[in-house]
Parts: structure tokens; sequence; C-alpha cells
């Protein structure tokens, strides 16, 4: 969930490079920064709490040009957010960056504690900078060193380590946590995210779990061996990012969410690009070609997923089932292994995640593979842990997605998940004719979602009428029940207004005592084959004085007149729905958290990727 950037280089200009990184990384949450830079047999360190403009002025005054150093952007674990607990963390000749969680950290230090060893930090990365320099007690070899520590952790790490003996040197471990080298002309660059290196190289290559990358300064260049935690080398070719540095800028909005709601018409666009076969009523999806056979005898799927992708593939899960007749449910990644999932060969395990580094989601995939289950992955980032991980994948080629708050991502999965209930649904017997109304609809999307985000000031003039109170109810039935959840996790993380998702059958065994003049509801209504159902909630509402917001369609004229405030969304298949109503909805949550004064693009104790459990 931290942000880490490491350069080692020809010329002495680790200090820019790790601040610029470290500001490109901001985006994913975080508490408190620092870095770290050697010259010569002299490291030296600053860190601070709060923004990394905090740590940049901190370092203004001081002369840091080096070439070599390694940076931090902290969301805490253990330990409050303070200088002590801020990394680079230094143990003896060890200064490192860590990205995860060591299990076993306790143990560890009790006995480095029984050694002799002080700690300055409450955290579990310092833990392993002294164990690291302990065991250089027993050997020169500084990469021996380091795999002497790693074969004693239990847990996720990214590691950025530098010895202030070996001040040339700069090695890279990854476990469980993500992290990419970028491969300029005469410098390496690493960090956990590519976000941090895409202005400086679109060459990289993404380290796996149990490897480790030696990096060597010369006065010639810089040189790398990448090897296993054994120590036999391993080859693996450089790869071409098509993502650059201009996909990480606001282009003129005054958010990076806003940016990205109103990129979704060309997202959908992308995430159909030559998927769609309009004569055939089918669908193309390069990515299972692989499976497609084993696809075709498979009785049951189960998504799994967290947070936003986890409201997707609920979604998905009312696709499949309905259009393609399989079972299928929608399961908590962060749950499902400690229930003891019964998965076999004809169990299709699907994996939503943006980053394709979510921890938990990955864990999940993993526990499938376990046990036989056929794993697919839909991610939007190319190489990512969970796209290599699965049998076959989908890319839901959404871009850069910045705002910590998920939207553009959203979208592209739902579409994902609609070509993938096609193909499915083909196979098992939807006829051409109900295939071709499908895949036109889909067509359809992107000027139905662009005539939306056109009309975003109407939903900015409502969401300030909604901006003054502090809870609220989303209700929705069926395929929008599950978006409900969503616009009450969007509205949650980016306004801090309480907000619940109820399924809208639900709402009068519970929630409806909450119902008065000071708690809105926001009721995603359109006319579906549960319209008359949604009508009846929405009447309950009003008979309680409670405010309503309804979105709904140009059909739903008993929704509009009953409603305080409506938002109309064009009609479209019934499954397709939820993609045309969460683009208001996210319209609306994040007015009404700019109204609030909330920075909306990194909201308080959140982190875009989740990569620890």
């Amino acid at each position: 969930m931290c942000g880490i950037v490491g350069y080692i280089g020809k010329k002495e200009q680790a200090t820019e490079v790790l601040l610029d990184g470290l500001r490109r990384l901001e985006y994913r949450g975080y508490d408190s920064a620092g870095v770290a830079v050697c010259r010569g047999r002299r490291c030296s360190r600053v860190r601070a709490v709060g923004k990394v403009a905090a740590l940049a002025e901190k370092m203004r005054t001081r002369s840091q040009d080096a070439p070599v150093g390694i940076a931090h952007t902290r969301w805490a674990t253990h330990g409050k957010p303070s200088v002590k607990n801020a990394h680079p963390h230094t143990a003896g000749r060890i200064t490192l960056v860590h990205n995860g969680i060591i299990e076993n950290y306790r143990a560890i230090k009790e006995r480095l504690e029984a050694e002799g060893r002080t700690f300055t930090s409450d955290t579990d990365s310092e833990v392993v900078a002294h164990l690291i320099d302990y065991c250089l007690e027993t050997t020169s070899d500084f990469p021996a060193a380091v795999r002497m520590a790693l074969g004693q952790l239990r847990g996720a790490y990214a590691l950025l380590i530098l010895s202030r003996e070996h001040s040339d040197t700069l090695i890279a471990v990854k476990q469980s946590s993500p992290l990419v080298m970028g491969v300029a002309d005469d410098a390496l660059i690493f960090a956990s995210d590519a976000a941090a290196i895409v202005s400086h190289t679109c060459r990289v290559l993404y380290v796996q779990d149990g490897e480790m990358v030696v990096a060597h300064r010369t006065n010639d260049g810089v040189s790398y061996t990448l090897q296993s935690l054994s120590g036999a080398r391993r080859t693996r070719a450089i790869q071409t990012l098509s993502w650059d540095a201009t996909q990480a800028q606001k282009d003129g909005y005054a958010h990076f969410m806003l940016k990205e709601i109103m990129e979704q018409p060309q997202v959908i666009t992308d995430a159909l690009r030559g998927r769609t076969d309009v004569s055939a009523g089918d669908v193309r999806l390069g990515g299972l070609s692989a499976v497609m056979d084993r696809l075709r005898s498979i009785r049951r799927v189960v998504i799994v997923s967290c947070g936003t992708s986890y409201h997707a593939g609920l979604i998905g899960a009312y696709m499949i089932e309905e259009h393609a007749g399989i079972v299928a449910t929608a399961e908590y990644a962060s749950e499902f292994r400690y229930r003891s999932p019964q998965l076999d060969e004809q169990t299709a395990v699907i994996a939503i995640s943006q980053s394709g580094e979510t921890a938990d989601t990955l864990a999940a995939v993993e526990e499938a593979r376990r046990k036989g289950a056929l794993t697919l992955g839909v991610v939007n980032v190319v190489g990512s842990a969970i796209a290599r991980a699965v049998d076959a994948g989908i890319y839901t080629h959404a871009g850069s997605e910045i705002s910590v708050a998920s939207t553009k991502a959203f979208t592209s999965q739902l579409v994902v998940l609609s070509l993938l209930t096609v193909c499915l649904a083909r196979q098992r017997g939807m006829s051409v004719a109900q295939g071709k109304r499908i895949v036109r609809a889909l067509r359809a999307l992107p000027k139905h979602v662009d005539a939306i985000c056109k009309r975003h000031t109407d939903i900015r003039r409502i969401a300030r009428s909604y901006a003054r109170y502090d809870n609220m109810l989303y209700i929705g039935r069926k395929y929008n029940y599950p978006l409900a959840l969503e616009g009450a996790l969007k509205i949650k993380e980016i306004s801090y207004v309480h907000a619940e998702g109820y399924a809208t059958g639900e709402m009068k065994h519970g929630p409806i005592a909450l119902i008065d003049a000071a708690f809105p509801t926001v009721a995603i209504a359109p006319r579906d084959s549960v319209y008359e159902k949604s009508v009846s909630g929405i009447e309950e509402i009003r008979a309680r004085d409670g405010a309503v917001l309804a979105i709904t369609t140009p059909d739903g004229r008993t929704v509009q007149s009953l409603a305080n405030h409506h938002l109309v969304v064009p009609n479209t298949e019934e499954m397709l729905l939820p993609i045309l109503c969460a683009v208001p909805l996210q319209l609306l949550a994040y007015y009404v958290g700019v109204a609030r004064g909330v920075d909306v693009d990194t909201p308080r104790n959140l982190a875009k990727s989740v990569t620890v459990e």
C-alpha cells in the first residue's frame, strides 16, 4: 500500500528522480515520506510526516545529490504516523524501504533485542533492516546477507536495500508485493508502480515473487543481475509499456477523479475494441482462447474481489447466472480462503482487480489453483501479479487510474463482465438474435455515457442540496442492488458521509427506522423488470418524509414524480443499466465531496492499491 522508489545511475541525480517518483505515487495514499541517498560510504536520510511537499521543503536546504538512493511514502500499518516510523529505516550499515507486512516480526525483534540491538521505531520494517545488518556480521557478501535474512521472514514485502559498505549497489527483492524495474540508458529506477518510472523510461522488468535484483554502478554505467532467493541466475526479456506519463496529468480538470469519470466513454470504447461481432451476435476474447474448451464444461462461477471490484463482481454474477444459466456467486476475496471453499475442475474462479496486485485477491487465486479450479483474471495492469497467476484473463484497458476512488476501472470491469457473459451464454444456447441485441447495446454505451457526462453541471447543482447531510441510504433492486452498495461506498470514500447500500426490498427490514427529513435516500430505479417494486420502496420513503434522489430512465415517469430530485440515464439492455447509472452516482459523490471541502483524489486513510492482507 506504500509507495517505494529507488534510483541507481551514472549521474548524481537520485534526489530529483526520487522526489519526482514520490509525487507520482501520491495518489496511492500515504501519511509520511522519506528519502535516503548514498555517495561513497556516506548515506544521508530525510523524513517528514505529511505530504511529499513537506519532505521536499525539508530537503531544500540540504545538498542531497547522489548516484544512489531510495524513497518511500508510508501508509501506516505498524505504529502511528511519525518521523520515527517513517521510512527509510536504518540499522547499522543497512538502510531500506519496505512495502508489505512482516508477519513474524515480533519474534525476530525479540531475538535481536536479546542480542543487544535497540529499536527506534514501532515498525516491522526496521526489524528487517536490523536482521540484514545482523546477517552482515557473518558474511561480507551483501546479497548473501540479504538472502540469509529473507529466509527468516514470513509475510509480504517489496524491499529496496542499501549498505553503507556497498554504496554502489542497490538490492531489490519481492514477495507478494508489487515491484517493477525501469531500464533507462544510464540508470535503473525501481518502484512499486510504473507511474513513478514512465517519465524516465517505458522499458521495464516486472520483478516476480521470490526474485532479487542486484544492481551495481560503475564509472561506465549500471548493470544488474536477476536471481532467485537461492542465488540462481535468471533471465527475462524487458517489456515496453504502452502507458506514458501524460496519463498522470489532470488535463485542465480540477481533480483526477473528475477527469477519470469524463474519460469513461473512451474507456468503454477501448474495453470493447476488437471484441464484438454484431453480425454473429457474439464476442471475441483473445485472452480466453486457450481455455475456451474448458469454459464449455464449467458448471459454477465464483467471482473474487475486494471493494469496488467486489461490487462489479456482484453485478457480473447476476449477468452470468441470468444469461448463461451458470450458478454464479461473488465473494469477498479477503474472506474466501478462510471458509474452506469447495472448488473443483468444473468451477471457474474469476479474480477482478484494477491493480492486479490486490493481496487478498491474489491469495484467493492461489487457493483456487490449489483446488483445481480454472482461474481467470479481469485486471487493468499488464504483467501484474494476478495477470501472471491466472490460467487466462481479460484486460480492461482502462488506462492509468490515479484517483484513489475507482470510477473508470469499475465501468470497464462491468463492460468486460458483460462481454464474458455473452461469451459464456453463446456457448450455452443464447440465440444469435439475443446476442446481436446485447452486442449492439454494448456498442452504444460510449455515446450514452458521453451524454450523461455532458450533464455534469446539473448533477453538481443537485449535489449541493445533499452536501449538508451526514447520513444517506442507497437502494436498488436486482442488477442495481450491487450498484447501491457501490454508490454508498463512493460517497463514503469521497465525502466522509456515512452511507449504507441496501437492496430495496430489505429496506423495511430495518433501515426504514432511520428515515426522516434529515436522512435522504438515493434510489436507483430505472424502468426495468423490477421497476414497480422499486416504485413501492420509494413511496414508503416518501410516506416518512424522506427526501429521495432517484436515478431512472426517460420512461420512469412515476419515479420522477415521486422523487425530490431525479437524474435520467438512457434506456439500454437491463444488464447494462448499472454501467449507465454508475456515472451519475460517481459525479454525485465527487461534487458532494468537493462541496464539503474533501481532498477527493486522496481521501484520508485510504490507499489506491491494497497490497497487504
